[in-house]
């Protein structure tokens, strides 16, 4: 059975960090791209960033460009996500997934596999 655990969420004030995490299970995550997408409140889930099935291939949205930054560690079957300089913009519940295959995609629709989410909140 296929699972996503993420962990890392919290309050956090605006300037400040959080480091996201994404432990996996029950798959050769190594051969699947991973995501990142977050959802606030009334509003659709949207892309955060993505990496290919190696970490050489990365890509993220506009908003967190040079602020976040996506890693994964195929040995342990895990994906981080390093958040900095966050904003109150970036409060949402922040999910981990798995695509269909190795290249990077940032379509949701893509993406097969998803954790329960974990809420991140930055304060003003």
């Amino acid at each position: 059975q296929v699972q996503l655990v993420e962990s890392g969420g919290g309050l956090v004030q605006a300037g400040g960090s959080l480091r996201l995490s994404c432990a996996a299970s029950g798959r050769t995550f190594s051969i699947y791209a991973m995501g990142w997408f977050r959802q606030a409140p009334r509003k659709e889930r949207e892309f955060v960033a993505a990496i290919g099935w190696s970490n050489e291939n990365t890509y993220y949205a506009d908003s967190v460009k040079g602020r976040f930054t996506i890693s994964r560690d195929n040995a342990k079957n895990t994906m981080s996500l390093q958040m900095n300089s966050l904003k109150p913009a970036d409060t949402a519940v922040y999910y981990c997934a798995t695509s269909r295959g190795p290249y990077l995609k940032t379509n949701r629709d893509e993406y097969n596999y998803w954790g329960q989410g974990t809420q991140v909140t930055v304060s003003s």
